[in-house]
């Protein structure tokens, strides 16, 4: 009985083809961390583990696992201890991102057995809590606002992470900024630094990478835009004309600004809107002429002379195209206006010596006597203006008396000086001689120029008054 049972063990292997080894038709027993859907792991580096009961093949079985996201396969370091595979992120895991766990193909344990696997688990990390939303902000996409004071303001569904928010947020163009946080954090205020430029379209964006306070990314970036149009007249110069100054209050002279500029006058500049920091540096005057400007109003500023412009030189004033309004707009061209100064030259109105007036008319020298045996001359000029007292000290020691011709003339001295009034100086000279054989020349010089004698500040002579005086006897 027993031989006729083998035989038909070796007639049914033959049929069938197959060895007549032992095969092993157990499963591979698997458990998975997290084993649940929608289970919540922890820690942000909290580890997926696959425990398996036998030993594995290690290359086909880490080449089953894959994790996933919204995001795209996510990165992580694979490693065993004993029987079972751990995945770590590189990056950890993001706060209420769903991820699905697949493991699925072909695995092989050391052992010889294969296993058809299909697992599929979604879950999370540290929480699940919903993605925060920006409900709303300011101003509103494609709004058109002015450049000053402008606030950019952000409102969420939940409080932020701070320093999240502002590295995913960008504004074009604003440079420098401040944020300020309110309401629990949900609620943030941009505010640029500097005004914003006129007619740009200034864009926003907000990454999805800012996360709530636990950790939770935006549901989706944000974007939106402004443009700095809300403001299109362009400033422009309205007035130019003197002012002057009294009790540190400039009042307009009512004169015109072509030939009505005094001494002691500065030059008032209107626009016809607020102006800007900037136009203080946009007057120019040429000839150069030193001075300060300042704002009378948000409409108009003075440009304040350190010193009188020049007599009888036209000045050109330019107002620059680049001057701004409050607002940063450009008046666009130049503005220029052209001004001759009704400031005069110093003069001497007459002058007399030894009792005689010389006409400056007269190319003739001064026929002038002196006093017998003293050699005494008195010579009285008067002037155009009226001198201040530092002015009446200088003013003797400048003109000169000196001998002409001939040469063997003796030197002259002053012996006296005496300011009649304010604008009349008596000089007396000392030493003149007269011949009977031919007469005696002497020369008086009255320094002009910007170096010669002044009567005030920048008040001077346009040129020199050179006298010839002629001595007889």
């Amino acid at each position: 009985m027993l031989r006729l049972l083998n035989k038909f063990i070796i007639m049914l292997c033959a049929i069938t083809g197959i060895s007549c080894g032992f095969m092993d038709l157990r499963d591979i027993g698997i458990s998975i961390t997290p084993d649940k859907t929608d289970s919540i792991l922890p820690y942000s580096y909290s580890p997926v583990i696959i425990k398996f009961d036998t030993a594995m093949n290690r290359i086909d079985t880490e080449s089953a696992l894959q994790i996933i996201s919204d995001f795209g396969v996510t990165s992580g370091d694979k490693f065993w201890t004993e029987n079972s595979l751990y995945f770590v992120p590189l990056s950890g895991w993001t706060a209420g991102i769903r991820y699905t766990l697949s493991l699925t193909g072909i695995i092989r344990s050391a052992d010889g057995r294969e296993q058809r696997i299909e697992r599929f688990i979604s879950f999370y990390a540290v929480n699940n809590n919903a993605p925060p939303l920006l409900e709303w902000h300011s101003p509103l996409t494609g709004s058109s606002v002015g450049t000053n004071n402008v606030v950019f303001e952000y409102h969420f569904s939940r409080p932020m992470d701070r320093l999240s928010v502002e590295s995913a947020l960008t504004i074009e163009s604003i440079g420098n900024k401040t944020f300020e946080w309110s309401s629990d954090d949900k609620n943030l205020k941009v505010i640029p630094e500097n005004n914003l430029s006129p007619w740009i379209i200034y864009r926003w964006n907000i990454k999805d990478s800012a996360k709530s306070i636990d950790g939770v990314p935006a549901a989706k970036a944000y974007s939106g835009y402004i443009t700095t149009d809300k403001d299109q007249i362009l400033p422009c110069v309205t007035g130019i004309y003197p002012v002057l100054n009294a009790d540190g209050i400039w009042y307009p002279t009512g004169l015109n600004i072509e030939t009505g500029l005094g001494p002691g006058h500065g030059i008032a500049v209107e626009f016809s809107k607020s102006m800007g920091e900037n136009v203080l540096r946009s007057l120019r005057i040429d000839p150069s002429l030193t001075g300060r400007t300042e704002f009378l109003s948000e409409k108009s500023i003075v440009y304040i002379f350190t010193r009188d412009p020049d007599p009888e030189i036209t000045y050109t004033l330019t107002v620059s195209g680049d001057a701004r309004d409050s607002e940063g707009l450009k008046t666009g061209a130049d503005y220029r206006i052209n001004f001759t100064p009704d400031i005069l030259f110093l003069n001497v109105l007459s002058l007399s010596a030894g009792g005689y007036v010389f006409d400056f008319n007269a190319d003739n020298a001064l026929d002038v006597k002196i006093e017998p045996g003293t050699g005494l001359l008195n010579i009285s000029i008067h002037f155009s203006f009226l001198f201040g007292i530092e002015e009446m000290q200088n003013t003797p020691q400048r003109i000169t008396l000196n001998p002409f011709f001939p040469r063997t003339i003796a030197p002259v001295a002053l012996q006296y000086v005496n300011w009649i009034s304010d604008d009349r100086l008596l000089l007396r000279w000392e030493g003149l001689t007269a011949s009977d054989e031919y007469p005696h020349y002497y020369k008086l010089v009255i320094p002009g120029g910007k170096s010669g004698i002044s009567s005030g500040v920048n008040v001077f002579m346009k040129e020199d008054i050179v006298l010839y005086l002629e001595v007889t006897k």
